[in-house]
């Protein structure tokens, strides 16, 4: 007989001997015995494989929440960023549309003129017109014109109303009107400025210029 076969005999003599022993117990000591078992295999399965699987399901579960929250952010972002993009294709075309309004370099002594024709259209008598140097703004120049004229209430009025309905924007600014004299006619001073966009690159190059010179 092999001595693996004769550790398995032994074993079987010593289970046939628990039995035996279990057997000359009372019901009550039979049932108390398998009441220990059960509870101990009970509990080795709660602390060995139940518990373990419940803490890695509430680790997951948890993960899960965070990833819901996450998501929930991130969609949030997304409409926002949505939001911003037709916002900001709505301001580009209205800046596309405003800069359409500014003269360009070519126009601007066709603006002059046209400024200089609604004074002596409305009937005024200049007695300044000077364009003044240009203003170099963060991404356009401003053009200003000093004028002086002299006429009535009623002709000033449409001088100012000619200049709005000029095809580029003019603005008029620094406005002051005196009466001449007691007179009837009026003598009224003011800027005549418009406005030109200036590229990126023109812009830095004038920026580049100015720093060399410092």
């Amino acid at each position: 007989m092999s001595k693996e076969n004769s550790k398995i005999k032994e074993f079987s003599e010593k289970f046939a001997v628990l039995f035996e022993q279990i057997g000359e117990l009372t019901k009550v000591q039979r049932l108390l015995i398998c009441f220990l078992t059960f509870a101990l295999i009970g509990g080795a399965y709660y602390y060995f494989i139940f518990m373990p699987k419940h803490e890695e399901l509430k680790k997951v579960k948890n993960q899960y929440q965070r990833q819901l929250k996450s998501l929930a952010t991130y969609k949030k972002k997304a409409s926002e960023i949505v939001k911003y993009e037709k916002l900001m294709a709505k301001t580009k075309e209205e800046f596309n549309v405003a800069t359409k309004a500014l003269p360009d370099k070519r126009e601007l002594p066709s603006l002059l003129t046209g400024v200089s024709n609604a004074g002596s259209n409305a009937g005024l008598a200049f007695h300044l017109f000077k364009p003044d140097n240009e203003v170099i703004r963060d991404f356009y120049k401003e053009f200003s014109i000093s004028i002086k004229v002299v006429g009535r209430y009623h002709q000033i009025t449409d001088f100012l109303y000619q200049i709005t309905r000029l095809n580029r924007i003019v603005n008029i600014n620094n406005v002051h009107v005196k009466n001449i004299n007691r007179s009837k006619k009026l003598e009224m001073s003011c800027k005549a400025v418009t406005y030109m966009f200036v590229e990126k690159k023109e812009s830095q190059n004038k920026n580049n210029r100015k720093k060399r010179k410092k």
